[in-house]
């Protein structure tokens, strides 16, 4: 049964790189640039779009590997008329 109380739950998952969070990249990369200039860096380029897209795949990717761990694995196995070879 799921806990619907637990504040681990959810139905959809939602994560933002704000304004502050590329402030503090751009100070930690060495740059004084200010709000306004990392909202213009943030928009130029289609970059907040490309963004977006590495966030959905990076989480498509963790999801579908974290799902793959979970499931059990199941041994190729050879046909018995490959195993038997071709005769003719």
């Amino acid at each position: 049964m799921i806990d619907l109380k637990k504040k681990c739950w959810r139905e959809k998952v939602t994560a933002e790189i704000t304004l502050a969070h590329v402030l503090q990249f751009a100070r930690e990369a060495g740059s004084n640039m200010n709000a306004a200039e990392v909202a213009t860096f943030l928009n130029e380029k289609g970059r907040a779009q490309d963004v977006w897209t590495h966030m959905m795949q990076a989480g498509e990717d963790y999801l579908k590997s974290s799902l793959a761990d979970r499931m059990p694995r199941i041994h190729s196995v050879t046909p018995p008329a490959a195993r038997a070879g071709n005769f003719h």
